[in-house]
């Protein structure tokens, strides 16, 4: 597998909008980018900015007249390019948008499904018969978690023994064959597969607390296409993706599309695009409803209309990909045939899952990685299982609460959009270590300010009022304002940040290091914070009673994301000079 610093660039640069960064109150004849977002201005100015020669000219006399910042009346002026031309000098030269434009068509479909199944997801167990919201932490930890270590030891057996192309495949068809099964097999027939009568015999026998694991036994079927929907992110859009565009990527590439930003715009809006367009779908398949004839389940329509969508998205990401490998991988123009076979014949690094485990927590870097990666998916946990809670009280119908998803979808892509081009000044302006700090910041603020509304209902009741709203409407909006957010940060700074410290690694960190991080770092995160939920539930009766105690544990994890953000900084600028590359 090849470096991850093609990607990474390649995430920075594209994920962080379109227009092109000009340093405020500064003009420059040249500006270079030998890094994701090293930006040097080469200009002889010291102070200011000047509108012309004779103003320049003013400036160097009135300060020092030996000033080495001379320019003549009569020097020639390079005219400006118009807008059309600058549009048509960036357009990529025919081989690279041989590849390019797959690849971002592939990421649009991966990113249609995932949101689509997102949604989907979370409409299914929460309003469940027997279930809700709290149910949430123990499917991740009991379900969600095993199978993420599984897949990770299969993923590492079948990189041995396959070549890449065929562990895509492997890994990828799977997941649509079970989805197609899904809505028209299991789905129709869950009366008949769920033990709701045996699961009621036993609740009587067992404490209330039980409920949430017993839900989880009652609903297995949903239990199970949950955990599905959240390996497709992890699997096929994190890794797999992820790591095919390495392979047809080059430093070079990455490089050139760092400096000039309008060249792709394509992998960030087909992400976001994808984010909208799938929302809206998810909002018109529930909107259907209203026109089915009586006795038709309309969640099982939505099923069906909603599946059927993913297995068509992702029979494209298929043949997208099929396509790249016999017109692209193999077109000399397009990827360096040599370096390919040299990759496919070096010989592959063996290692176990306990093996792999042991060399990743000898690694002080890859620690502060994953502990970003863990400490993210707790923090988003922990805020986002008690939003699900008051979701389903607002919208208690599969259909509304499918709808109401949906919109959800499209307003994260459309947030997302505009955080990407306030993104890269971020990174540009002020560095890794400040854009690495956007995503907890913003998580801390938005999730204490939910908290607050949710333990001070009465309080905010009159506002609530004067809004024309009710208490819980507004924790709705609010809560569902802090996941927009929080979302958006992720995608545009913290994903960015996260791909480029894969950069001054070794190989071996790099390909174990990212798997273990990806696949099993998230559920992981996601995990630990189900837990403290599970025992807050146990502990305090529920999860609203938890609320005080989720707030207090939300602000210690934040202090530890500060502390291992600040670690992996220096580390990252320590690793950097030490390749030659050049540090943010």
């Amino acid at each position: 597998m090849k470096s991850v610093a093609p990607i990474a660039c390649c995430l920075l640069g594209i994920l962080q909008g379109a227009s092109a960064f000009s340093p405020s109150g500064l003009q420059s004849k040249h500006i270079t980018c030998s890094s994701p977002s090293s930006f040097t201005a080469s200009a002889n100015i010291n102070n200011g900015s000047c509108n012309n020669n004779n103003s320049i000219n003013m400036m160097s006399s009135s300060r020092n007249n030996n000033s080495r910042l001379h320019m003549s009346d009569g020097a020639a002026v390079p005219q400006k390019k118009g807008f059309v031309e600058k549009i048509k000098s960036k357009i990529p030269p025919a081989a690279e948008r041989k590849k390019l434009v797959p690849l971002a068509l592939m990421f649009f479909f991966i990113l249609f499904n995932y949101t689509i199944l997102r949604d989907t997801k979370d409409v299914l167990m929460v309003t469940a018969k027997g279930s809700g919201a709290e149910v949430i932490p123990f499917i991740k930890t009991y379900v969600n978690l095993p199978a993420a270590i599984g897949f990770t030891a299969l993923y590492s057996k079948l990189c041995d023994r396959l070549e890449q192309k065929d562990v895509f495949y492997a890994c990828t068809i799977p997941f649509l064959f079970f989805f197609a099964a899904f809505a028209f097999i299991i789905y129709p027939n869950v009366g008949a597969l769920h033990p709701h009568a045996f699961v009621d015999k036993i609740a009587l026998a067992l404490p209330e607390g039980f409920g949430a694991p017993l839900a989880i036994v009652r609903n297995w079927s949903f239990a199970v296409f949950y955990v599905m929907a959240e390996m497709w992110g992890s699997v096929v859009a994190s890794l797999l993706f992820w790591s095919f565009a390495n392979e047809v990527t080059t430093v070079d590439e990455a490089k050139k599309y760092c400096e000039c930003l309008l060249l792709h715009p394509l992998f960030g809006l087909g992400a976001n695009v994808a984010l909208i367009f799938s929302g809206q779908y998810v909002r018109f398949v529930s909107s259907l409803r209203a026109n089915l004839a009586p006795g038709i389940d309309p969640w099982g329509m939505s099923i069906k209309y909603l599946m059927g969508a993913v297995v068509a998205s992702g029979g494209c990401l298929v043949s997208i990909f099929s396509y790249m490998q016999r017109k692209v991988m193999t077109d000399p123009a397009c990827v360096d045939q040599e370096k390919q076979q040299a990759r496919k014949s070096r010989k592959k690094v063996k290692m176990g899952l306990r093996e792999s485990a042991k060399f990743l927590l000898s690694s002080p870097y890859i620690r502060n990685l994953a502990t970003l990666v863990i400490s993210y998916g707790m923090c988003i946990n922990l805020v986002e299982v008690s939003w699900k809670s008051k979701l389903k009280m607002a919208y208690p119908d599969p259909n509304a609460y499918s709808a109401f998803m949906g919109n959800f979808s499209s307003a994260t892509g459309t947030v997302t959009l505009i955080m990407m081009l306030l993104g890269r000044k971020i990174f540009s302006k002020y560095g890794w270590r400040n854009a690495a700090m956007v995503t907890p910041s913003m998580i801390g603020i938005t999730g204490l300010a939910f908290y607050c509304l949710t333990l001070f209902a009465p309080f905010f009741a009159p506002i609530a009022a004067s809004l024309g709203t009710t208490p819980l409407m507004l924790a709705v909006f609010v809560g569902a304002a802090q996941n927009i957010l929080s979302k958006s940060a992720k995608y545009s700074l913290f994903d960015p940040c996260k791909e480029m410290a894969y950069i001054p690694l070794d190989q071996d960190s790099k390909t174990k290091g990212k798997a273990a991080v990806d696949v099993v770092g998230n559920p992981l995160g996601k995990s630990g914070g189900a837990l403290i939920q599970q025992i807050l539930i146990f502990g305090v009766g529920s999860l609203a009673a938890a609320t005080p105690w989720l707030a207090g544990i939300l602000g210690v994890l934040l202090f530890f994301w500060y502390k291992a953000v600040n670690s992996l900084a220096g580390q990252f600028e320590e690793a950097m000079e030490a390749s030659g590359e050049t540090a943010m």
